[in-house]
């Protein structure tokens, strides 16, 4: 009889070593099929401790029992078909109960589901009380497959106990493999929850620790200070982008270096801490490790190597770290900064451009002002540049749309009447929201900047994915010929006659003229619309001397390696790699 160790298949694996490592040992498992490969990997593992039962009604409820009077969780598994569903009552019982059951339910392909196939049923949704989490587990082919499975199954095994815990389901695909020879499951990445009251995780002497912040609410001063703090005391630095809203003396507009092709060694680092939400500015970071930060204690793994997630306020976090270190190292802050002032230094003429003009406008924006950005374009060009740290800076990056940004902001403007608000817009979100600039409740005190490309100049951007078609993307990928075709009269009339003050400039000289009208400090009589033209040509120039300020040396292995991949391109390069490992 031939030895059976673990299954070949990666998600299994993983499913198992989860469990190993949060020290859950007890089975009950139905017999079946579809989850032999999880089963018979069980059960050549000593560490587990397994119960049959054959019928899956009796499986859950025996569960509930086992989990209450043991007080560890209880990891239930069964085949396809309808055997899942036999588990409802059980599960419903644990969910009212708070018992931590685990329902690990195998199935076939997913995409079996409504193809007429046998035995498969859609579990993609379950009903709302008989487990508060459930996720689907695909089988793994790629390195992206294997971070999504290992971040559903911490998310759900973490789930059995947080915020009162409860039954829990994993939806467990399998290719029936024969191959069982796996004698030591690889190491995946655990995730742990910690929540107020119990144990944190030390951060060591010399450890790399910089913070990154996505969008943010305005900061309090205490949250600030206590930021401050620890940036001194673990010489840490914070990378934010303007949605942050951090306006500490160690925050840096990181973006400029991050965009850079140049191996800056600021933008590695052991530990990255991350605030915040949904970022738009897809700062190149290569953290070895990441913790996140949020008190509604969700996994979220923006970097991709989430090993902590603290459950609780940031201030709570900053304020328990603080009390273990008192020290005064700014060396990394320092350090970043004056990378980015070098930059600043070097910046290279830009043409006339949304870059451009948040070059010469950023840092001049009234004191205490509100600024709105439109997505990507607009944003990604601001972002480079400082704005005063009074100003408080928001973007639509929750649904990261273009179709009501200017909506977002004129609601803004209702919230403080007696507050400049500016808005920085691109042709495309404008027009696609015009509607709202009509809206009656509007006061004297909305600055509209909008830069009108007459095409979406994002698809056009020389390192945009589209950009590869050149004019051929210009009718269906990217907007050219819409709203007027760059009208020097439409916007400028409709503002008019809805009581803006209307400015436009078509070059740097009559931007720059116009412009001490547009950021005037005190509340006018109107509330203004300032119509910038530009090119989109002159506008990926302008992002392409920005990304290119600093260049990676060009080495001769890089050189041989382009060669290469030119004249046999990347299939072939590949080939050759797998002949030469053997």
């Amino acid at each position: 009889m031939p030895e059976f160790f673990y299954t070949a298949e990666k998600n299994v694996q993983m499913l198992i070593y989860l469990l190993k490592k949060n020290n859950i040992r007890k089975i009950i498992a139905s017999p079946g099929t579809t989850n032999v490969t999880f089963v018979a990997s069980l059960q050549h593992d000593s560490f587990f401790e397994m119960y049959s039962a054959a019928d899956e009604r009796s499986a859950a409820y025996m569960a509930c029992g086992l989990a209450a009077e043991s007080g560890e969780p209880v990891v239930l598994s069964c085949t396809g078909a309808t055997a899942s569903r036999n588990y409802i009552p059980g599960l419903t019982e644990a969910f009212y109960r708070k018992l931590p059951v685990l329902a690990v339910t195998s199935t076939q392909h997913m995409g079996r589901v409504g193809q007429l196939s046998p035995q498969v049923i859609d579990r993609s949704t379950i009903q709302n009380d008989i487990a508060v989490k459930s996720v689907q587990i695909p089988l793994v082919h790629s390195e992206e497959d294997e971070w999504d499975c290992n971040t559903k199954l911490n998310d759900a095994i973490l789930s059995l106990f947080h915020r009162g815990g409860g039954p829990v389901h994993i939806n467990l695909t399998t290719n029936y493999t024969n191959d069982f020879s796996v004698k030591e499951l690889p190491n995946y990445r655990v995730i742990k929850r910690v929540e107020a009251g119990q144990k944190f995780p030390e951060i060591k002497e010399n450890t790399k620790v910089a913070i990154f912040v996505g969008q943010h609410l305005p900061w309090n001063e205490e949250l600030v200070n206590e930021v401050e703090r620890f940036c001194e005391n673990y010489n840490a630095v914070v990378m934010k982008d303007h949605t942050s809203n951090y306006n500490g003396k160690y925050g840096i507009e990181y973006n400029l270096v991050a965009a850079q092709n140049y191996p800056y060694d600021t933008k590695e680092m052991d530990l990255l801490i991350d605030l915040g939400n949904i970022s738009g500015a897809y700062m190149d970071l290569h953290p070895k490790n990441s913790w996140r930060v949020n008190p509604d204690g969700k996994i979220q793994d923006r970097w991709r190597n989430l090993s902590y997630m603290f459950d609780m306020k940031e201030i709570e976090f900053f304020k328990f770290y603080n009390s273990k270190r008192n020290d005064k190292n700014t060396s990394y802050a320092d350090k970043c900064l004056k990378e980015y002032n070098e930059l600043i230094n070097k910046l290279p003429q830009l043409p006339f451009s949304n870059d451009w003009i948040a070059y010469v406008t950023a840092n001049k924006l009234p004191q205490n002002s509100v600024l709105h950005l439109g997505i990507l374009n607009t944003l990604r060009s601001w972002d480079f540049f400082e704005i005063p740290n009074t100003v408080e800076t928001y973007c639509n990056t929750g649904g990261f749309g273009i179709d009501g940004i200017m909506s977002t902001f004129l609601g803004s403007t209702l919230a403080h009447p007696k507050k400049l608000h500016f808005c920085i817009i691109g042709d495309l979100a404008f027009f696609y929201d015009l509607n709202s600039l009509a809206n009656r409740h509007i006061k004297n005190n909305a600055r509209i900047l909008l830069v009108n490309n007459g095409i979406g100049t994002e698809f056009k951007n020389y390192n945009h994915f589209a950009a590869q078609f050149g004019q051929d993307g210009n009718k269906f990928m990217a907007a050219q010929g819409h709203y007027g075709n760059k009208s020097s009269k439409l916007v400028r009339d409709y503002a008019t006659d809805l009581g803006y003050e209307y400015l436009s400039a078509s070059n740097k000289e009559e931007y720059l003229k116009n412009l001490k009208r547009f950021l005037t400090p005190e509340l006018t009589d109107k509330s203004m619309v300032f119509e910038v033209f530009t090119d989109y040509h002159e506008e990926s120039d302008a992002l392409k001397n920005i990304n290119t300020i600093e260049r990676a040396p060009v080495t001769m292995k890089k050189v041989v390696k382009k060669v290469a991949k030119d004249i046999l391109g990347e299939k072939n390069i590949n080939k050759v790699k797998r002949i030469i490992r053997g």
